[in-house]
């Protein structure tokens, strides 16, 4: 594959401290052997590209990004390691002959605040990694966590004198937001201003302030989206405003608040039928920090399900749905939310032929592969050779405000499901975003069906 990859782009890996362990392949393994590995393994790779490129071209561009503090946040305590992580793996980095970049960043798993953030940024600058991510603001309100924010890119130049390219900065002057002196404008930190300058490019004729009104009307959909975006600045250019400030420090309060809040079987009073199913996870703490944990079953889950199997006979429903708190209950819980996408779900299923579970396993401290190992031990014993499918519900990761849920869709036959480990990622397909904010619970439940309807059939074939 590296030796074909001769045009302008090359490689981009993304990498980081901590991800073997995130996904349970770290254990007597030094992290920092296994990063280094990783870097060895990329310059071999580039090694091949260049080899392959033909004389007198531009080798093609290979960059590392590095962001350890969303691959593998669970094994970060403090900002101080994020720090040393950063700095480890820059070295490594450039020591290999590698272009890396950062993303100094973290989850809400993490105890590092926006304000450690910050901090982090300036320790780890004077190293000079070769770029950083950035965003409108610090959240990340599709991922939902935190990293370098555009406001961050331009401290970072004030303090440490770092410029961005040649050409970048011409642009900047040409659209009127840098002097000739490359001082700021007044138009510095307006979007409106910024988008102005595009409709001119692109040969719009109309006036500015019809112009910049379009662009009100622009900033206001990706606000009602969910997305915080900048007008203007605090009382430094590299400060935002107080406003956006505090809507910044509220996301991350109630992402907080979502991450920790323990599943409590009342909270779902309005499920009918439900079969309580745990993880061997002790307590939250050990789910978020170990999520190997929130993967595997507990013994009296297991003889819970295979009671359930029992009873089925011979004659084991088509859909079983499994409801788990995941990273946000609160997804779960809130009003709208739930409620109407299981009874959506649950007709418009019923309604294309299939025969949905009575019953709602519900687990707390569920991660994704919990579902898999319901199914395994649902499924895997059964004779039937017709393809036999779970829809897992799980709370997502907490940060945008939305409180969202997704659901997780396998269809597989029977042996398949009986052999251990393989179903996995792979073979599953996703609609996440789903609350009574993004993608409303009725529409989900539309598209839901449509794909276990399509992912049956197939597996009929």
């Amino acid at each position: 594959h590296a030796r074909k990859r001769t045009g302008r782009y090359g490689l981009y890996a993304e990498t980081g401290q901590g991800a073997d362990f995130t996904n349970g392949h770290g254990a007597g393994f030094d992290m920092v052997v296994h990063e280094s590995r990783k870097y060895g393994f990329l310059r071999a790779l580039k090694q091949q590209i260049e080899a392959a490129t033909p004389a007198g071209q531009p080798s093609p561009w290979v960059h590392v990004n590095d962001v350890a503090g969303f691959i593998g946040p669970e094994v970060f305590k403090s900002r101080e390691q994020l720090v040393r992580c950063c700095l480890e793996d820059t070295a490594m980095g450039k020591l290999h002959g590698l272009t890396i970049g950062l993303d100094i960043c973290s989850t809400l798993h993490m105890d590092v605040t926006l304000a450690d953030l910050d901090w982090c940024i300036e320790q780890v600058m004077p190293a000079n990694p070769a770029y950083l991510m950035a965003l409108p603001t610090k959240n990340d309100p599709m991922l939902s966590y935190l990293t370098t924010a555009f406001a961050d890119h331009v401290r970072v130049r004030e303090k440490f004198g770092y410029q961005i390219n040649d050409a970048m900065w011409a642009f900047f002057q040409k659209i009127g937001i840098i002097d000739a002196e490359g001082q700021p404008t007044e138009h510095f930190g307006n979007p409106k201003w910024v988008y102005y300058q595009y409709r001119l490019a692109k040969g719009d004729t109309r006036s500015q302030a019809e112009i910049e009104a379009e662009g009100d009307q622009r900033l206001a959909e990706i606000r009602e989206r969910g997305v915080p975006i900048a007008e203007g600045h605090g009382e430094e250019i590299w400060q935002l405003t107080p406003e956006l400030e505090a809507e910044l420090n509220h996301l991350y309060e109630d992402a907080k608040v979502s991450l920790w809040t323990e599943f409590e079987a009342a909270s779902l009073a309005f499920v009918s039928k439900t079969i309580p199913i745990i993880t061997q996870s002790d307590d939250r703490k050990d789910y978020v920090y170990h999520p190997e944990s929130g993967e595997q079953l507990s013994r009296g889950s297991v003889r819970a399900l295979n009671q359930l199997r029992q009873r089925w006979g011979a004659t084991p429903p088509a859909v079983q749905f499994i409801i788990s708190d995941g990273l946000n209950v609160r997804s779960l819980t809130d009003e709208g939310h739930l409620a109407p996408f299981l009874s959506s779900l649950r007709r418009d299923l019923s309604e294309k032929g299939y025969q949905v579970a009575d019953e709602h396993l519900v687990i707390t401290h569920g991660r994704v592969r919990a579902g898999y190992a319901c199914g395994e031990v649902l499924f895997g014993p059964q004779a039937s050779e017709e393809p036999i499918g779970i829809v897992h519900i799980i709370g997502e990761r907490p940060g945008s405000g939305h409180h969202n849920f997704s659901a997780y869709l396998t269809a597989e036959p029977a042996q398949v499901w009986g052999q251990p480990g393989t179903i996995d990622h792979n073979l599953t397909r996703v609609v996440s975003g789903i609350s009574d904010t993004a993608l409303l619970p009725e529409i989900a439940a539309t598209e839901v069906a449509q794909i276990f309807d399509g992912m049956m059939k197939r597996r009929q074939l």
